[in-house]
C-alpha cells in the first residue's frame, strides 16, 4: 500500500517567505520533526519557475533538505530526506533529524500520485513573490 502525500504553501509571513507544508497520510511531517518554530523549505526553492527542483523524483536519488529548527540547521541540524524513484514508485527514505528530533518512518507513494501532487502545487504559485529588476 502506497503513501498519500499532499503539499500545501504556508503564506509568507513577518520572519519567513512562503514555505511548503507536507502531509503525509494525512500528518504533517516536518513539523513534528523541526519543532515548534522551525520552518519548512521555502516554496520558491523547492518549486522553482522553469525547473523541476529537488523534489522531483529521479532514478539517481539525492538528499533534499525539507526543514530546520528554530535555532537553525547549522546549529542543531537540518531535517533532510533522500528521494528516490524506483519505475512506479517515489521512496523516501534515510531520514537525518535535528538533534534529539524523532526520525519519521520509510514513505513510499505511488509515482503518478507523487507528480501530480507536485505538478498540482507548483501550478497554485499565488504565494510566488515577483521582484522587478
Amino acid at each position: 500500500m502506497f503513501n498519500r502525500l499532499e503539499v500545501s504553501v504556508l503564506p509568507p509571513g513577518p520572519r519567513w517567505a512562503a514555505q511548503l507544508r507536507f502531509r503525509i497520510d494525512g500528518e504533517e511531517v516536518v513539523a513534528e520533526a523541526v519543532g515548534e518554530g522551525g520552518r519548512g523549505p521555502f516554496a520558491e526553492e523547492a518549486l522553482p519557475v522553469g525547473d523541476h527542483g529537488a523534489l522531483w523524483a529521479t532514478g539517481e536519488g539525492r538528499r533534499v533538505v525539507l526543514g530546520e529548527p528554530e535555532c537553525t540547521g547549522g546549529c542543531c541540524g537540518y531535517l533532510s530526506v533522500f528521494v528516490q524513484r524506483h519505475g512506479g514508485i517515489v521512496e523516501w527514505s534515510d531520514w537525518r533529524v535535528p538533534v534529539d528530533k524523532v526520525r519519521p518512518p520509510a514513505f513510499s507513494f505511488d509515482a503518478d500520485q507523487y507528480d501530480a501532487e507536485l505538478t498540482r502545487a507548483l501550478a497554485g504559485r499565488r504565494w510566488r513573490v515577483y521582484r522587478g529588476d
